[in-house]
């Protein structure tokens, strides 16, 4: 101990007497170089692709989770429907994705850049015409693009949540077109691409008499979280709900969201998508340079998972189906409905601000979920609820949790110059206001388009229709057999298991 209060004291004491370099850069830094220029943007390249691979990490999240919360019977259906979206974005977001939304054009809609004249605009279609870096982060586009593709296809993903176990696997294809293709990348310019009308609200689009700040999500509770549920509830209204669905409403004995049939597989999936995140929130700072901004997100993200599990648990033991009792399904989705409240906010929100509104993004799963069923509309995972409403809670927050302490991130560090504050934090209004603008128009356009298309595409003849034929879902095996021709667990079909062999006196392995 003495020891350490020596280092400590000199740590304090002795840069001051000899008057170090570190003080002097401090007053005036210096201009880079352009090997540290080099140096700088192939350390955020490297960063965002580490990122890349996170996020991309989560897909294996998604599928066990909503595996997990499924029931049996439609278990392969749910891993095919996933990794076939996975497969159709690379593609989509290849050939026309990327122009659309991160390309310049217009405030409504992208398609490329500017051309070798400076004056007119090359399309970015299937990646042509594309320059060597995006914008002025220093990142070659193709990392740039391997770390949008895969927030692309975390979109796409959310949206089969509340849709599992009626949806044709041909009506998946058709609707993850749309949803791939068109829907996420054009409404997602709005509030990401460079000249998207929501992002230059502040100083010039549609809505600039309206607001002088603009539309700010850091991550993506709206313009990731907030599309996918959308959407999600958009189809799982058009589909209506699954043959034999019971709603609290109509049945409090019997009715409620059916358990799932692998809460293993959903709380381990849970885990993996807890840990993805570290790529989803500190990697769209697209700077490896920004030390402070990446811990301070890290932190965040973690505080408010940690806030929202907890207190999702609390509601559900306190006024949950089966009260007095510590539900994991409620804890699961607590945790990501911080998660997902966090990632808009999560750069310019204090620690204690994150457990702040991590914990009433618990609550609004919790308290979603309940609306959702009383309505009765089948939500199988909670879609809607953890990545809709908390997205929509997160993106508010901001304006009200904003510290006025930082600015933004930049691709040789952060740039607090022009700090965020939100309302409880002397930033009055402002934020708040942009905020409710941009998540505003783009909930309503995502349902609005969302659900003309579901019902468009269910209104087709079998078997493109968006729902599946009644024996798809009554039929032995149910849709995983009737579309896909296997079960899930075709081995365990004598219902022989481990603990039952063992109660029939075959020894445990570990006691032979």
């Amino acid at each position: 101990m003495i020891g350490l209060v020596l280092v400590l004291a000199a740590m304090i004491t002795i840069p001051g007497l000899l008057g170090t370099s570190a003080h002097a850069a401090a007053a005036a830094p210096a201009k880079p170089t352009d090997i540290e220029t080099s140096m700088m943007n192939s350390i955020n390249t490297v960063w965002t692709l580490v990122a890349a691979f996170l996020v991309f990490g989560m897909q294996a999240g998604f599928v066990m989770l909503e595996a997990g919360f499924a029931r049996k019977r439609e278990t392969v259906n749910v891993l095919m429907e996933c990794i076939f979206d996975t497969c159709l974005c690379g593609l989509l977001f290849y050939a026309v994705g990327y122009a659309f939304m991160f390309g310049n054009g217009n405030g409504f809609i992208g398609w490329g850049g500017l051309g070798a004249d400076g004056k007119t605009i090359t399309n970015w279609f299937f990646l042509q015409n594309t320059p060597a870096t995006y914008g002025s982060t220093g990142i070659p586009v193709l990392a740039h693009w391997i770390f949008q593709y895969a927030f692309a296809d975390t979109c796409s993903t959310i949206v089969s949540g509340a849709m599992i176990g009626r949806t044709s696997f041909r009506g998946d294809i058709l609707y993850s077109i749309g949803i791939t293709g068109f829907i996420y990348p054009i409404i997602g310019h709005w509030a990401w691409g460079p000249d998207g009308f929501l992002a230059v609200m502040g100083t010039s689009s549609v809505f600039a008499h309206l607001s002088a700040q603009p539309f700010r999500d850091f991550a993506g509770s709206t313009v990731v979280h907030t599309i996918g549920g959308v959407a999600s509830i958009a189809g799982a209204m058009v589909l209506g709900p699954r043959l034999g669905r019971i709603f609290a409403r109509d049945d409090k004995e019997k009715g409620g969201l059916p358990a799932g049939h692998n809460l293993l597989v959903a709380a381990v999936g849970g885990f993996i998508l807890w840990f993805g995140w570290y790529g989803f929130n500190p990697g769209s700072t697209l700077s490896g340079m920004d030390m402070q901004g990446i811990g301070r997100v890290a932190a965040n993200t973690t505080l408010a998972a940690c806030a929202g599990g907890f207190a999702a648990m609390l509601a559900g033991l306190w006024w949950g189906p089966t009260k007095g009792k510590f539900d994991l399904g409620f804890t699961i989705n607590g945790f990501l409905g911080g998660l997902v409240a966090i990632t808009c906010p999560c750069y310019w929100v204090s620690p204690f601000g994150s457990i702040l509104l991590g914990a009433v993004a618990g609550f609004v799963v919790f308290a979603g979920i309940y609306i959702i069923e009383w309505f009765r509309i089948d939500d199988p995972i909670g879609a809607f609820s953890v990545h809709g409403l908390c997205g929509i809670w997160g993106t508010l927050s901001l304006g009200l949790f904003a510290s006025g302490q930082y600015g933004a991130a930049t691709p040789t560090g952060a740039d607090n110059s022009s700090p965020v504050a939100g309302l409880f934090y002397g930033g009055g209004f402002g934020v708040l206001k942009a905020q409710f603008i941009g998540s505003l128009v783009i909930t309503v356009a995502v349902f609005v388009v969302t659900y003309i298309m579901m019902f468009v595409i269910n209104k087709l003849g079998h078997p493109w229709k968006l729902r599946i034929e009644e024996e798809g879902e009554t039929g032995a095996g149910g849709i995983d057999v009737f579309d896909h021709g296997i079960e899930v667990y075709p081995a365990q079909d004598d219902e022989i298991s481990l603990s039952g062999l063992f109660d029939k006196g075959v020894k445990s392995p570990t006691t032979a």
